[in-house]
């Protein structure tokens, strides 16, 4: 019991009373944030005496220690690891095909799915119980991770495997922006009608495929009882208004936290004939070109582990240092792939051109995933402009996406 020796005033209890709420929800904002895989508890009873398939890449650790390595440290039989783009060690170019190896840790069998196919197969699964996904996404439409999820939960839902996602939080989790994918531009960089950046980690974006019936069932391969049995291990202190960084680089050029904030925006460059800085060791944070006149800033992209062929290299391109500038908090950089677009001198080159000039071809259009927005750059329409055009598909989005979310929204 405390004993008051003299009369505290009101103001002063109110005030008193503020500083210790203050307090508390300062030690709750200063949790750590635990991806899914930590929470070992809620998933190793459902493995344990299973041959087990594991989708992963270097980014599924639990502290230090990789995941792979968790599991067999607690005795679970991991029979299969399947990868996706990149590979285990996440070494590999962007859209290089990896074939399929032994672990030459652990000697279990590595099946590629960014290679000779994207899902595991029947004689795949034969020997498989279960199905476990751990691979952390950077939060885009046209990062293919998203896409490779989908392809699991097909291949688990047509052999009749259980799956189990061990989720991770998004680091571009707290916003939504961008245009949707049109169906004309679906490709291997936009699968399914959502924004550039859709704000959802990938245990909520497995719902969404589920929900919204985005699933595909090969009916030919598909068992007589088809189902999906669907389990997703949350993070622990996380929401939509966290700002997560990532303690591992998710693929070679996205190698640290400045390059996967600007990535929605700069990724659309690699539609264009300027560098998005791959060949260097800022890539989607050093943008620029040869003939640029009006920026400074200098760099020369050459072949290096994770980026051996690109654009440009060996060329010194003029352009602009965005690890020296703040990446935006919640929406795509219009005004600077405005500003790009109008310090290339050369308008007609400026985009990517495929041989049959067809408007879904362009690389470009696959990542904005519509021709409007090329149309929009090359007509200098702005920034306002273009992002009313965007608001009625956001909107309707936004109202499908919440139906889905797991963890507090940033709104």
């Amino acid at each position: 019991m405390i004993i008051l020796k003299q009369p505290i005033s009101m103001n002063k209890v109110i005030a008193v009373l503020v500083f210790v709420i203050f307090s508390y929800h300062n030690i709750e904002a200063q949790q750590p944030i635990l991806p899914g895989a930590y929470q070992t508890s809620e998933y190793l009873p459902l493995l344990k005496n299973k041959s087990v398939g594991v989708f992963t890449n270097q980014t599924a650790v639990i502290g230090k220690t990789h995941l792979i390595d968790s599991l067999l440290t607690a005795g679970v039989n991991v029979k299969k690891i399947f990868t996706p783009e990149h590979g285990l060690r996440g070494t590999a170019d962007a859209g290089e095909k990896v074939n399929d190896e032994v672990d030459t840790k652990t000697g279990i069998q590595i099946v590629s799915l960014y290679g000779k196919k994207n899902a595991p197969d029947q004689n795949d699964l034969s020997n498989i119980d279960i199905l476990v996904f751990d691979v952390q996404d950077v939060g885009t439409r046209f990062y293919t991770y998203i896409n490779s999820l989908q392809y699991l939960m097909e291949a688990a839902m047509t052999n009749n495997k259980p799956l189990i996602i061990l989720d991770r939080p998004n680091p571009n989790g707290h916003y939504v922006d961008g245009p949707i994918l049109e169906t004309p531009y679906i490709s291997g960089v936009g699968k399914q009608p959502i924004p550039i950046v859709y704000g959802m980690t990938m245990g909520e974006y497995a719902l969404m495929l589920k929900g919204e019936k985005w699933i595909k069932l090969d009916s030919s391969k598909a068992t007589q009882n088809a189902h999906e049995e669907l389990t997703i291990i949350r993070n622990k202190n996380y929401t939509h208004a966290s700002m997560y960084a990532l303690p591992i680089a998710p693929s070679p050029n996205l190698p640290d936290m400045s390059s996967i904030l600007w990535y929605p925006t700069t990724c659309l460059i690699e539609g264009t004939v300027m560098s998005e800085g791959r060949g260097t060791k800022h890539a989607f944070a050093y943008i620029g070109h040869p003939s640029i006149s009006n920026q400074q800033f200098t760099f020369t992209p050459n072949p290096r582990t994770g980026a051996m062929s690109s654009k440009l290299y060996g060329q010194q391109c003029f352009g602009w240092d965005l690890t020296k500038a703040a990446p935006p908090k919640d929406k795509i950089d219009l005004a600077l792939i405005l500003k790009m677009y109008k310090s290339f001198p050369q308008k007609d080159s400026f985009f990517l051109e495929p041989k049959t000039k067809e408007p879904t071809a362009y690389f470009f259009n696959k990542l904005a995933g519509n021709a409007t927005l090329m149309q929009q750059l090359k007509s200098e329409v702005s920034e306002a402009a273009i992002r009313k055009s965007w608001e009625p598909g956001l909107l309707a989005f936004k109202k499908i996406r919440k139906k889905y979310l797991l963890y507090t929204d940033f709104e």
